[in-house]
């Protein structure tokens, strides 16, 4: 990355986040890919806690995403509202070693570039956190130089 373009935070109720997952008819869990819904699931049992908790961050992370968009639109048209956006086609997942990564479907991807005005490609930065009640997500949305490389 070698520009940072925007920067995106949000903070989830873990608590209030569970409640509306287990309402009769709700259909929040389905705004999360099916590999999302499985390591958290996996990661609730591995650390014995709750799956709205690896959910909540990982909601955390994608209203971030979105909010880094917004942010580095400036002035130019919004292709999506919090109503309409495709939340499934964000994921935010762990890698092989417990590092938490943004992953657009190609779709979306290329939406994000073209309401941006890029000919290349944007790289992005995620940190997750909770404790308690709070889950929390901030994430950077970087421009990446073709001619820069981090070897």
């Amino acid at each position: 990355m070698n520009r940072i373009m925007a920067i995106g935070h949000d903070v989830v109720d873990v608590g209030a986040f569970g409640d509306q997952l287990r309402q009769p008819g709700s259909r929040l869990s389905e705004l999360f890919s099916a590999r999302e819904r499985r390591q958290a699931c996996s990661l609730a049992s591995v650390k014995n806690d709750g799956q709205a908790l690896h959910l909540a961050v990982r909601w955390a992370g994608k209203e971030s995403v979105l909010k880094a968009w917004c942010a580095a639109l400036g002035h130019r048209p919004v292709p999506y509202g919090i109503d309409d956006f495709p939340w499934p086609q964000v994921e935010i997942i762990d890698d092989s070693l417990g590092r938490p990564g943004v992953y657009l479907t190609k779709e979306l991807n290329d939406l994000l570039l073209s309401s941006l005005g890029i000919c290349g490609d944007v790289h992005w930065l995620i940190s997750l956190s909770h404790d308690g009640s709070v889950a929390s997500a901030v994430v950077l949305l970087g421009l990446d130089d073709p001619g820069f490389s981090d070897s």
